[in-house]
């Protein structure tokens, strides 16, 4: 690790008054400053209050390009073989060409775990190739003319600081979710069957047959959750049922998704959104479908339907800011940064909690949710959640609710790969992933082919009156739900035509040339 002294950090600071090109890194060489032409320089950008900050982060709900209006931003990934970070041996190695900075930090933090702050003045385009730096030469090559301190963390994260003339203005934390969808989980042990409404043979006397407990069931939609005593059982009895009229699905395990936030110092802002009053069903219903909502200690209780629960009823603890308290409070920022919040919004939030008090649900337990979504009059579902196993238990509910007009979206994942995550992947839900400041894909974010959207990955909520700093593609997901909610509010579209004009306005090229 580098600590740079006073005098190393003057005599990396170029002349007062001289441009200073970068140093060369692999061949090529990034020009100053003042040379760069008006379309591909970097914007210089002040620091920002809290309050003004959270504005400008959600302002895309009015000022999104619109459809056929987007293209590569400026700051862009233009190519990269990546940033192989190994901490284990303390060696860097880098193959990368027009990174903006914030795309490398992004990469770094992730791969470092760091806490990383940035001069939001500071601009540098990143191309670089080497291999088996240290840390402390690898920054140097990477970020070029720009200063550093990294700080060895006692009990706690490295802090690196990322500046042009002064630490202190290194103020904006570059965040990144800690969280990875869950692979491989399949409950060996464990079968959902669904049966005809008029079948002759009742869920009990094919649980007997079988050998299987019923340890879950939705007698609404007639599918059962079945536990064996092995995986070797449950193979069996999925043997025996192929064929029959009797439909056999596996079960996932699906992990609670984490809070990827960091509280803030100062006060938290208070929502200044009103909940307008409704005349009969006239407001649109979104769907949490998450964990439970802290509604009173988020300050957004005046937003919330009564809580359905399909895992039991969960008991949070106050003191601990819950994933789908989080998601909820995000979309009622997104939907206080519209033009015409100012009168108040028609939007409610149905709460549907898939989790209970477990730290991870199922497939199962998503499905049901999704069903009692549809049943409680659901115009969006939200699902910022989700894992690597496609279920078509959850695709058939999904796809049935999707006929009825319910407009669907789930998160991408954080992991920065192209393999897809479901239930995002279906072509019936819009896949969201996340934009970082700059408008790029977030150097976390998934980039697969069956991404359809991009909004912004970071959101400020308030949770017992302090500000907290929420990021990935969950965030990302629930500002798309608030750009929904917003657009059917307003405009009373549904079904088929929202969802096409979501896809049209948050759809962006640089989802598809991102590294």
């Amino acid at each position: 690790m580098t600590w740079l002294t006073s005098e190393a950090l003057a005599a990396r600071r170029p002349e007062a008054g001289k441009s200073a090109a970068a140093p060369k890194a692999g061949g090529g060489s990034v020009a100053p400053r003042a040379n760069q032409p008006r379309s591909s320089r970097p914007v210089a950008r002040a620091s920002l209050p809290l309050r003004r900050g959270l504005i400008l982060g959600l302002a895309f709900l009015a000022l999104w390009p619109a459809p056929g209006a987007a293209g590569e931003r400026p700051g862009a990934p233009a190519s990269a073989a990546g940033l192989d970070w190994r901490v284990a041996e303390d060696r860097v190695s880098a193959q990368i060409a027009g990174w903006s900075l914030d795309h490398l930090l992004e990469a770094v933090a992730r791969q470092t775990r760091w806490q990383v702050y940035l001069d939001p003045a500071a601009d540098h385009v990143v191309s670089a190739k080497f291999r088996d730096l240290t840390p402390g030469e690898a920054l140097r090559r990477l970020l070029g003319p720009l200063n550093y301190v990294l700080m060895p963390g006692t009990n706690s994260p490295a802090r690196l600081y990322v500046f042009r003339d002064s630490r202190q203005a290194a103020t904006l934390r570059i965040a990144v979710p800690a969280g990875e969808a869950s692979r491989g989980r399949r409950l060996a042990d464990e079968l959902i069957v669904t049966l005809k409404p008029d079948s002759p043979e009742t869920i009990e006397d094919l649980a007997r047959r079988l050998g299987a407990r019923i340890i879950g069931r939705s007698e609404d939609l007639h599918a059962y959750r079945l536990k064996f005593e092995s995986a070797a059982a449950a193979d069996a009895a999925q043997r025996e049922l192929a064929g029959s009229d009797v439909r056999v699905d596996y079960n996932y395990l699906v992990e609670r998704p984490e809070v990827a936030e960091a509280m803030l110092a100062g006060a938290g802002l208070n929502l200044t959104l009103k909940p307008k009053a409704l005349a009969g069903a006239d407001g649109v219903v979104v769907a949490m479908v998450d964990t439970a909502v802290q509604g009173r200690s988020a300050g957004i209780q005046d937003f919330l339907l009564p809580t359905v629960s399909v895992a039991g009823e969960a008991q949070v603890p106050d003191d601990q800011l819950a994933h789908g308290t989080s998601m909820s409070a995000t979309l009622l920022r997104g939907l206080a940064a519209a033009p015409d919040a100012a009168s108040g919004t028609t939007v409610r939030i149905l709460p549907v909690d898939v989790y209970g008090n477990r730290e991870s649900s199922t497939s199962y337990e998503i499905a049901l949710g999704i069903q009692a979504a549809i049943n409680h009059g659901a115009d969006i579902v939200n699902l910022s959640l989700g894992g690597t196993d496609p279920s078509p238990f959850v695709h058939r509910l999904i796809q049935a609710g999707h006929e009825r007009g319910v407009v669907f979206l789930a998160a991408a994942g954080n992991e920065p790969v192209t393999d897809p995550t479901f239930p995002a992947a279906y072509p019936e839900v819009i896949a969201v992933t996340a934009l970082n400041r700059r408008g790029e894909v977030a150097a976390y974010a998934n980039r697969g082919e069956f991404v359809d959207v991009a909004a912004p990955g970071v959101s400020y909520i308030t949770f017992h009156g302090q500000p907290y700093l929420v990021v990935g593609t969950s965030p990302a997901t629930a500002h798309a739900s608030a750009l929904a909610a917003n657009l059917a509010a307003a405009s009373g579209k549904q079904g088929p035509e929202l969802e096409a004009e979501i896809r049209a306005r948050l759809a962006l090229e640089v989802v598809r040339r991102s590294p």
